[in-house]
C-alpha cells in the first residue's frame, strides 16, 4: 500500500505542478539550446523549457520520504538512493544552468561532471560498506563473484557509466521518460520479490513521477527533463541494481541505454581510426531519424525493446 501511495504522491505533484514550472521557464525565456550538429529538424525545439527534472526529483523525494515514514521504512538504503538522485540531479542542474546562461549547448566540462559523479559514487560506497553489504557481483545462474575492495571500482564505474548512458539517450521527446519508467518498474517488482520494500517505495516513486512528467514530455514536448533529470535517473537506476544485488541485470534491463552508449563509442573510435562513420549520426536514435524514422517510431520501437528486456530480465532474476 505504501508503495502505491508513493507512486500516487509523486505522480500528482509532477502532473499538477508541471504547468506552473513550464510557465515560469517560458516567462524567463529559459529554453533548451539545440546542438548544431544534431538533426536540422530539431532546430524547431530550440527554446523549449528544460530542467523539468527539477520538479519530478522533488516529487520523488517527497513521495519516498512520506511513504517511507508512513510504513516505517526510512532506511539507509532509501536514504542513499535519494542522495544519489538529488546529488546527480544538482550536478545536472548546474550543467543545464551554464547552458542556459551562455545560450549554448555546452555546459560543464567533462572532468567537472566526472568529478561530481565520482564524489557521489564514493559516498554511496561509504554507506554501502558501513551497512556490511556484499562486496560481490551477482552473476545469474552462477552465484556471487567476490571482488573485495575491487567492488568499489566496479560501483564507481556502474554509477558514472549509467548516469552518462541515460544522459546520452535523452535526445528524443519522451524516450528516456518511457525507458526509465519501464526499468524502474522492473526493479520495483524485483524489490517486492526480495521484500526490500524501502527500495520498492523509491522505484514506484520514480515511476509515478515519470508518468506524470510524460504527460508534458511526449512529442511534441512542452518541457525537457534536461541533464538534471537524465543524470539523476541514470545514477539512481545503477544504485538500485546494486542495492538489489542484481548489478549485471542492468546490462539487459537497461539494454537500450547500453546500446546508445556503445553507438557513441563505436562512432568516435571508427572515425578516429578509419575516418569513416558507422552510423549516420550518434547516439543511435539519431541514426534511425536520419534513415527517415519519425520520433514516435523510434520511441515506440525502443520502448518495446525496453519492455521485452525488462520483462525477460525480471523472469530470469525472479
Amino acid at each position: 500500500m505504501s508503495s502505491l501511495v508513493s507512486a500516487a504522491i509523486s505522480f500528482l505533484i509532477t502532473a499538477l505542478g508541471m504547468p506552473a514550472l513550464i510557465r515560469y521557464f517560458r516567462a524567463k525565456h529559459e529554453g533548451q539550446m539545440i546542438r548544431e550538429e544534431g538533426p536540422t529538424w530539431h532546430e524547431k525545439k530550440s527554446g523549449t523549457p528544460t530542467m523539468g527534472g527539477l520538479l519530478f526529483i522533488i516529487a520523488m523525494l517527497v513521495a519516498s520520504v512520506v511513504s517511507g515514514a508512513m510504513a516505517g521504512l526510512l532506511s539507509p538504503a532509501l536514504g542513499i538512493l535519494l542522495f544519489i538522485l538529488v546529488l546527480y540531479g544538482l550536478l545536472g542542474m548546474w550543467d543545464d544552468s551554464i547552458k542556459l546562461f551562455r545560450r549554448q549547448n555546452e555546459g560543464l566540462k567533462a572532468w567537472q561532471k566526472l568529478a561530481g559523479q565520482l564524489v557521489g559514487a564514493v559516498i554511496f560506497m561509504v554507506v554501502y560498506v558501513h551497512e556490511r553489504l556484499p562486496l560481490a557481483v551477482h552473476i545469474p545462474g552462477m552465484g556471487d563473484l567476490h571482488l573485495g575492495f575491487l567492488y568499489i571500482l566496479f560501483v564507481i564505474i556502474w554509477l558514472v557509466g549509467f548516469s552518462n548512458a541515460v544522459n546520452l539517450t535523452d535526445g528524443l521527446d519522451g524516450l528516456v521518460s518511457g525507458l526509465a519508467t519501464i526499468a524502474f518498474g522492473a526493479y520495483g517488482f524485483l524489490a517486492w520479490h526480495q521484500h526490500q520494500f524501502d527500495i520498492m517505495i523509491f522505484c514506484l516513486a520514480v515511476v509515478g513521477g515519470l508518468v506524470g512528467f510524460f504527460i508534458y514530455n511526449h512529442k511534441p514536448a512542452k518541457i525537457f527533463m534536461g541533464d538534471m533529470g537524465s543524470l539523476a535517473l541514470g545514477g539512481a537506476l545503477a544504485a538500485v541494481s546494486i542495492l538489489l544485488h542484481h548489478e549485471l541485470s542492468l546490462l539487459w534491463i537497461g539494454l537500450i541505454f547500453v546500446i546508445e552508449t556503445a553507438s557513441v563509442i563505436l562512432q568516435v573510435a571508427s572515425f578516429k581510426l578509419t575516418g569513416k562513420r558507422l552510423f549516420l549520426m550518434s547516439p543511435i536514435h539519431h541514426h534511425f531519424e536520419m534513415k527517415g524514422w519519425s520520433e514516435w517510431r523510434v520511441d515506440g520501437t525502443f520502448w518495446a525493446i525496453g519492455l521485452i528486456t525488462a520483462v525477460t530480465g525480471v523472469l530470469v532474476m525472479w
